[in-house]
């Protein structure tokens, strides 16, 4: 099973959009800077997951999330206030 996540820097209020098979370890690892984008954006919190059966599944919908559409998916989730996990 792979995941879509949404991360949101305390530091700098940017997104990043990633997938991971363990969005637990890939938190961790994003937040000891480890990778290249996100280490000068510490800390981050995860804001939201989606569930994907296939890698595949997973990489199409963080290109989408990644996307203006999908940017407008988040802002109107964040602006609800209703982020589903």
């Amino acid at each position: 099973m792979w995941k879509v996540y949404v991360l949101k820097s305390k530091k700098s209020g940017k997104y990043y959009v990633g997938m991971s098979q363990d969005v637990d370890q890939r938190l961790k690892q994003h937040n000891s800077g480890k990778s290249k984008f996100t280490s000068g954006h510490i800390p981050w919190d995860l804001i939201y997951t989606e569930v994907c059966d296939t890698a595949l599944q997973a990489r199409m919908r963080e290109k989408y999330l990644k996307s203006a559409a999908g940017k407008r998916f988040i802002s109107k989730l964040l602006s609800a206030g209703s982020l589903p996990d």
